[in-house]
């Protein structure tokens, strides 16, 4: 365990100024605080914060930073206060380790929306003070170094939430070796085996190729002193889990991976880095594609350097990083290679936004919170946004947008703004008309056709990439769904007062809203519209002396008449493939109801020509057809025997109906049924029975035996249902 002298040295080697009594202080308060608590390896519990602080200082953080990891333990795990390190340490300080405490009962690892709400929580946490959480990812890699200790089913949980969420946020952050070390210690305990296995031929590979990387090393600084540019030059093989992410997302083998070796050439300036571009490129054939300019474009967490690939020495691939030391250090500390909590700014927020990417990332993705529609929806967006590598683009007059690569227009119109997306129509990529579904590339220009009265389509949800234009499709599609049931009950409440001999008022239908329990005027008309409230209850919170008649909405007698039906019937064929096509069985005709062996439709829903059928076998009743959707089939799954493999074999000149079932829910009133009875004569469809299987004051819900030619003519029946405004749904039914 480190000694309390060791801790001072290692803070004054960076911090000479640093205030050795208030470390000292701290050192002696969390030993007492602790006391003769221990860890799950039996070690004094006094050491974890001890090595957390000698992370921090690693980093070289100010002396607040170090204290607060320290004493990150202390309210928590002991019976410290927040007010008593307050009084004996300072307001920053205390708040630092109060933001650590509320961090440390996450767990975010969980159902899915306690996870989201968690993660939530944890970037509130840091949003005032980004130190919370360099803290925090410095304690979660001490855990993981001794996560060995832990329970088996513990340490797999917390493996999973180091890889979900904090490996990705040390990345976002820049901390690209702290990522590293985080996903390759998860790595190790969440998939052992193929952790072992990849360290295994790493292991093998790095002796084989020990030679030849120093020989690549002598080379490129041997070529780059030349030219009179002093290169520091190193190699090394990927990490175990960056290797695995790579064979997983090309579905390649570790022989087809070409750039498992990397090297890194250090020089002195940024005109250097574009001078050792050239030399490498001059020297050695490049490979197509392989080339990144991350100084003139740094990623978002503020990483800059060259990344570029060439057939080099040996005619081995090498893939080269070319960097300042300065972007060496932010590539490897990322926000905390930033000078800003040494020289007195650490709360200097706009300090920090001039000089770390990274920080305005953070503040971004904390202003989403306000946009969310669900705990669910922050967490999609959060975990895409830490994922996925990016791409630039430019907007028509130059302004850089970053997305995740694999980004679509229709991403690249809602990053702009909502507005943008909500009304896009088509996009010009580079001057070129493209399908908004296109996969963007890095400095692809791009212009958005717009179109005022557009609205997106749900289906751009499965397109897009970002969690920001999935939110935004997601409630745009809300708000119009919501429109049409507004617009669907605002006629269900004017014909109510028409049948209650009432006059409709929109003014009055306000004042009333209170009384119906909700908060607007479209509420209770998307209310009303969905069926949630009942058009007599509107019409009763506006005049409350009305009195329900039947005129109001009241059920009329199913028996009434108004019923149609005829007898089923007629010849249907249907086979089973001979035995030219299928050895395995026999060629058998079934022939209709009148035929050697009866055929039966499914009980609900039949089926028509154009359906994808099954035939069930059942000995002494004969087959029924059911639709290859049906949900009934299910029964069937373990009774292989009875599955006969049914075609329908309909001859073009003799036409017949087939049956089908439709549910129909129509706003009650008087010549709804003969409506939806005109559409369904009107298109050629026989109407077998009418049931009603569903009652309100408001609407009904109608289940409708058909005849019909095929598929297509019943689809053509629903879609002319769906036109007429006393409908709410048409489904067909799969029985």
């Amino acid at each position: 365990m480190m000694r309390q002298y060791e801790l001072v040295e290692r803070v004054k080697r960076y911090n000479p100024h640093a205030d050795e009594a208030l470390l000292n202080r701290a050192y002696v308060y969390a030993m007492k605080a602790h006391g003769t608590q221990t860890r799950a390896s039996g070690d004094p519990y006094m050491s974890h914060p001890l090595e957390v602080a000698a992370i921090l200082t690693d980093l070289k953080l100010d002396e607040a930073t170090i204290v607060a990891a320290v004493l990150h333990d202390t309210i928590e795990d002991t019976d410290a206060t927040k007010e008593e390190i307050a009084t004996l340490f300072g307001p920053q300080i205390s708040e630092l380790v109060d933001g650590l405490t509320k961090i440390k009962k996450l767990d975010l690892v969980s159902k899915k929306a306690a996870q989201a709400e968690n993660l939530r929580k944890l970037l509130l946490a840091i949003a005032d003070d980004v130190r919370v959480l360099l803290v925090k990812l410095a304690d979660r890699l001490h855990n993981m170094r001794t996560l060995h200790y832990v329970p088996p089913e513990k340490r797999t949980r917390i493996a999973e939430e180091t890889l979900d969420i904090y490996a990705p946020l040390a990345g976002r952050m820049g901390m690209q070796d702290m990522r590293e070390e985080l996903e390759d210690l998860a790595f190790r305990h969440f998939m052992p085996e193929a952790h072992a296995t990849i360290t295994a031929r790493l292991d093998e590979l790095g002796r084989k190729a020990g030679p030849v990387i120093e020989e690549i090393e002598r080379e490129l600084e041997s070529k780059l002193a030349a030219f009179g540019l002093k290169a520091d030059v190193s190699g090394r093989l990927k990490r175990p889990y960056s290797v695995w992410k790579k064979m997983e997302r090309k579905s390649v083998s570790f022989e087809q991976l070409s750039d498992i070796i990397g090297f890194r050439i250090i020089v002195a300036t940024v005109a250097d880095c574009y001078a050792v571009l050239g030399i490498v490129h001059t020297t050695w054939p490049t490979v197509p594609g392989r080339f990144k300019d991350y100084i003139s474009t740094p990623k978002q967490n503020d990483y800059r350097s060259l990344h570029t690939t060439v057939v080099g020495p040996g005619r081995q691939r090498v893939e080269l990083q070319i960097r300042t030391e300065d972007m060496d250090n932010i590539a490897e500390f990322g926000i905390a290679a930033h000078a800003l909590y040494k020289d007195g700014r650490a709360n200097d927020r706009s300090a920090l936004s001039r000089e770390s990417r990274a920080y305005n990332w953070l503040r971004r993705t904390i202003e989403t919170l306000a946009e969310g529609d669900s705990p669910e929806e922050f967490l999609e967006h959060t975990k895409l946004e830490l994922f996925h590598d990016q791409v630039f683009c430019f907007t028509p007059k130059g302004r850089l947008i970053a997305l995740p690569r694999g980004a679509t227009p229709i991403d690249f119109a809602y990053a702009v703004h909502t507005d943008v997306g909500n009304t896009a129509v088509g996009c010009k990529v580079n001057g070129r008309m493209v399908p908004l579904l296109s996969e963007l590339q890095n400095g692809d220009e791009v212009e958005i056709v717009r179109s005022p009265g557009q609205s997106p389509p749900a289906a751009w949800e499965s397109i897009a990439i970002t969690g920001k234009a999935r939110a935004a499709i997601r409630r745009a599609t809300r708000t119009a769904v919501r429109n049409q049931y507004a617009g669907l009950g605002r006629r269900i409440i004017e014909r109510a007062f028409e049948r209650a001999g009432k006059l409709f008022s929109e003014d009055k239908l306000k004042a009333a809203v209170p009384r119906l329990a909700r908060t607007s005027l479209d509420d209770v008309l998307a209310s009303v519209g969905r069926g949630e409230i009942f058009s007599g209850d509107v019409v009763k919170a506006v005049y409350p002396d009305f009195k329900e008649g039947q005129a109001a909405g009241s059920a009329p007698d199913p028996k009434a008449g108004g019923w149609f039906g005829m007898k089923k019937g007629g010849g249907l064929v249907f086979r089973v493939p001979d035995g030219k096509q299928e050895a395995q069985l026999p060629s058998i005709p079934i022939r209709g109801l009148n035929g050697d062996l009866p055929v039966h439709f499914a009980p609900d829903g039949g089926a028509v020509p154009g359906d994808r059928i099954v035939g069930i076998l059942t000995p002494g009743k004969g087959i029924t057809i059911y639709p290859i959707q049906s949900p009934a089939l299910m029964a069937f799954d373990d009774q292989p025997e009875r599955w006969l493999d049914v075609r329908w074999d309909i001859e073009e000149d003799h036409r017949q109906r087939f049956p089908a079932q439709i549910n129909v829910t129509a706003i009650n009133e008087p010549g709804t049924l003969a409506q939806i009875a005109a559409v369904i004569g009107e298109n050629d469809g026989n109407i077998d029975s009418i049931t009603v299987i569903g009652r309100s004051p408001d609407f009904r819900d109608l289940k409708i035996d058909l005849e019909v030619w095929d598929l297509k003519h019943l689809n053509a029946i629903i879609s002319q249902l769906r036109t007429k405004t006393i409908v709410s749904q048409v489904e067909r039914v799969n029985g």
